[in-house]
């Protein structure tokens, strides 16, 4: 399953669990969540900024946005910690990438990837940042929350 998908998966999952009752976000999960959701944003950009960036840079940028996650991971539990950790699972392959070409010598496992990799990579973030929006919006007075009103910009 590439990022996308997995991304999208968990994404589905969390907004039914909202919307069923089953995940109900305290104030500081929803804090957190906004929090990781700006952070995923600083990170990561529009599609034109992200490839307009040197390869070294794009993996630094997705990096990033795995800190975000691992950060805010280590600030929470339950319902919103497995989500989270979902994604960190599905961000998994950036963490064996690397942007250096190995002269000689080893590379610890880590492979270079194709341009569309880090393609996959960034949309996948966009996805999660636009899903973290998405759950942490307020209910509306019926109650219901993801989905009723639509995610931030991109």
């Amino acid at each position: 399953m590439d990022m996308r998908r997995a991304v999208a998966v968990l994404a589905e999952e969390a907004e039914q669990q909202i919307q069923d009752q089953t995940w109900k976000l305290t104030p500081s999960d929803r804090a957190l969540a906004v929090e990781a959701e700006a952070g995923l944003r600083d990170a990561v950009g529009p599609p034109d900024v992200q490839e307009a960036l040197p390869q070294i840079k794009r993996l630094e940028h997705l990096r990033e946005t795995l800190a975000v996650l691992a950060i805010s991971l280590a600030r929470t539990h339950g319902r919103l910690a497995w989500f989270l950790s979902g994604t960190v699972n599905a961000l998994g392959p950036v963490l064996r990438w690397r942007a250096l070409s190995a002269d000689r010598g080893g590379t610890f496992g880590t492979v270079l990837p194709s341009p569309e990799e880090y393609t996959e990579a960034e949309d996948a973030v966009r996805q999660l940042r636009d899903a973290l929006a998405r759950i942490t919006a307020e209910p509306d007075s019926n109650g219901a929350g993801c989905g009723s009103s639509p995610a931030s910009g991109a």
